[in-house]
């Protein structure tokens, strides 16, 4: 029997429904396959003058990733295996982040951006914080696990 497991994901996204990947698995569309979760970013983004939640939201995950250099994604991709990002991003209105403006600040992998109530909107000002946590899993099928 087939299984698909993807804790940290699942309901983030219609490429992650259990319905979807539970007929993609039976009709053999896709392989076996598990992630695992291996690098965890937070990140921390500021609008100072304009309130601008996509700019704060991008700010955030710029600053999460600027530090890491992670070389072991080459040899995932040599493996066949699967890169994904999952971007958490809170802004005082989430409805307001362009989600893909900020999904380009990711250079590589599947990225899935989810903007959520949380941050900071600075009294008395038009100052806006935005906080992002990245979780970056791999994704192997079952034939091409290390």
């Amino acid at each position: 029997k087939r299984s698909f497991t993807v804790p940290s994901l699942w309901g983030r996204g219609p490429d992650y429904t259990p319905a979807r990947l539970t007929g993609a698995i039976a009709s053999g569309t896709i392989a076996s396959m598990t992630a695992k979760a291996m690098v965890l970013e937070f990140g921390m983004g500021v609008d100072v003058h304009g309130g601008d939640a996509t700019k704060a939201a991008c700010r955030a995950v710029s600053d999460a990733i600027r530090h890491s250099s992670l070389p072991l994604f080459q040899e995932l991709r040599a493996r066949g295996g699967r890169m994904l990002v999952d971007v958490t991003v809170g802004v005082p209105d989430p409805g307001k982040v362009d989600v893909e403006r900020v999904r380009r600040e990711l250079p590589h992998g599947e990225v899935t951006v989810h903007p959520v109530a949380g941050g900071l909107r600075v009294p008395g000002g038009d100052t806006l914080i935005a906080c992002a946590a990245i979780t970056v899993s791999v994704e192997y099928s079952s034939e091409a696990a290390p």
